[in-house]
């Protein structure tokens, strides 16, 4: 020891010993964290674990989290019956999956012919998204962010090519939530059939069509080996997942781990976004040099008039059965107005001059 002394002075000697005894007295919180996503649900499974390792190593190890996957739980569609609850102290799902308890959580997932991914995100961290969200979600006594994102979702897969609204009338299609309703009003018999049973009803005819996600998640369900119609997307422009927090778990923990909870959630939230932009290339890449016989196409103008008919009318009957769910919605109008002009003056205009 006096020779440590010697070298290192008295000072230094004692501020080692006071750091040693403070990172030793330094309480663990651990919290449990549910997830809708089975083990091999890349890139969302991917978030999950993520955003705990993100937590442990900016909390210097003092808060640590266990992810259940489904496969676990056996749960998936149950995740804030559990948070709630306090069987989980977070969960990690998507929003709209709790619309039939709750119509109002429905738009902080995504909205046919609403916002890009950018422009949603914008909403939520600078344009009042947040604030709603933690309002709507105030009844269930928990709080929720922003869990991770999509981007745009393709309309689908079909076995024949959509010419025009006729072609829906009759059409056996899977695909759920508030789309599948506005299918319905065009004509459409909507189905929802359980992911592992997806492959088969496409292959055997139960189904014509079917909507899944994009090329990251389609391909590994082999959807493009059964139909050659690839439509562009409408029904889910950016897909928002979200991160769940049981109110009193969050309250116990102390404010700077509270502060790098939530910042965990945003940093694993946006590298979903890139991860499955990176993801979504490849895997076009893969089977269109697999499968050349896949035709990228979008619905014909008199379809996408009868859908965007449709969803006005959707829209405007649920917003007079709730008066929050109207001033959600109005929220989201007024900001996509405000900068949808940017984007097309930006972005779009950037992709469309440079072809």
């Amino acid at each position: 020891m006096k020779k440590l002394i010697g070298k290192l002075g008295v000072i230094s000697v004692l501020l080692i010993a006071m750091s040693m005894t403070v990172f030793a007295n330094q309480r663990v919180y651990k919290l449990k964290m549910a997830t809708t996503w089975g083990k091999t649900a890349s890139p969302l499974i991917d978030t999950s674990i993520k955003m705990a390792n993100l937590a442990k190593v900016m909390s210097n190890g003092q808060l640590i989290i266990r992810v259940d996957s489904a496969s676990k739980h056996k749960a998936p569609l149950g995740i804030l019956d559990m948070v709630k609850a306090g069987q989980y102290d977070i969960g990690h799902s998507a929003s709209y999956y709790w619309k039939g308890k709750d119509i109002n959580t429905l738009p902080f997932t995504s909205m046919p012919f609403g916002m890009t991914a950018a422009e949603q995100y914008a909403w939520f961290y600078h344009g009042g998204g947040l604030e709603l969200m933690q309002k709507t979600y105030k009844i269930h006594k928990v709080l929720s962010f922003p869990g991770g994102n999509t981007g745009v979702q393709m309309g689908g897969w079909f076995k024949k090519e959509i010419k025009s609204v006729e072609d829906l009338k009759g059409l056996k299609i899977r695909i759920p939530g508030f789309a599948g309703e506005i299918m319905a009003k065009a004509g459409a018999l909507v189905t929802n059939i359980a992911p592992g049973e997806l492959y088969t009803a496409f292959e055997r005819n139960t189904i014509d069509a079917l909507e899944w996600v994009g090329p990251s998640m389609d391909i590994n369900m082999g959807f493009h080996k059964v139909a050659k119609y690839y439509y562009t997307g409408w029904h889910e422009p950016a897909s928002e997942l979200q991160f769940i927090v049981n109110k009193r778990s969050y309250k116990k923990l102390p404010k700077n781990l509270q502060e790098i909870l939530v910042l965990a959630f945003r940093l694993a939230a946006y590298d979903m976004y890139i991860q499955n932009y990176d993801m979504n290339a490849k895997a076009w890449q893969k089977m269109k040099k697999e499968h050349p016989q896949i035709k990228v196409k979008s619905f014909p103008e008199d379809v996408k008039k009868l859908l965007k008919d449709s969803n006005k009318k959707l829209r405007e009957s649920m917003a007079a059965k709730s008066p929050l769910l109207k001033e959600i919605f109005k929220s989201q109008e007024d900001y996509m107005q405000s900068i949808r002009e940017w984007t097309i003056i930006s972005d779009y205009q950037y992709i469309k001059d440079n072809l």
